[in-house]
């Protein structure tokens, strides 16, 4: 009799276990494994990025109309970042491959906050601009980016805490806007900046979307 207790309360706790996959993370990455809604946020996100990183081209032609504020002119905007710091533009967070010491939660969190950022900036500089129609749809993709990245944070979180923002970046900013030249040096910089960082983004959600992938 004492067998067959055993062996009936075995198989309950065996039924109870494979009732609901369960989510577990990786030692090294904090990947967030065996969660197809998760692996599909990342496909939204990849999706959305893409999508913003097309639209920063047209919204900068649209924007921008000194011919000496050129995209993707690496060496001139180099030359442009200390007036980045006179305007009070931070840098983008960093983003890196995930590690012990960078994990899943880290990475997302700095999306967030990076896109949050680029957000502010562009708000800043949009009531000061003559045409906004691209510039407004480039906020609306982008605010729909940091959603995806925001519910694929809340999943992998051990403790639900705020996302950090800086909340000094728009009013620094808008203080400096003192001219048209200032306007558009400032959307140049922002639309140059906010490009780097979604190609990090680009790299980042690669780099999950593979490690979840070899997880499977």
């Amino acid at each position: 009799m004492n067998i067959l207790i055993v062996f009936a309360i075995l198989c309950n706790m065996a039924s109870y276990g494979h009732s609901a996959p369960i989510l577990e993370y990786s030692g090294e990455t904090g990947q967030l494994v065996e969660d197809p809604e998760f692996n599909l946020l990342v496909e939204n996100s990849q999706s959305l990025t893409k999508k913003v990183l097309d639209a920063i081209p047209e919204t900068h032609k649209s924007c921008i109309h000194s011919e000496t504020l050129i995209l993707n002119s690496t060496s001139e905007n180099r030359k442009l970042q200390y007036l980045a710091i006179n305007l009070g533009i931070p840098s983008a967070p960093t983003l890196k491959a995930l590690t012990d010491n960078f994990t899943l939660e880290t990475c997302l969190r700095r999306m967030s906050e990076g896109l949050q950022l680029h957000q502010d900036l562009l708000r800043a500089v949009v009531q000061r601009l003559a045409n906004t129609e691209s510039l407004t749809a480039l906020l609306t993709d982008i605010r729909d980016l940091r959603v995806q990245i925001n519910r694929m944070l809340k999943a992998v979180q051990v403790v639900e805490s705020p996302v950090a923002v800086q909340p000094t970046a728009t009013t620094s900013l808008a203080s400096h806007l003192t001219g048209d030249y200032e306007v558009q040096v400032a959307t140049h910089l922002t639309l140059v900046q906010l490009q780097s960082f979604g190609q990090d983004i680009v790299r980042s959600l690669r780099n999950i979307a593979q490690a979840n992938r070899e997880r499977d």
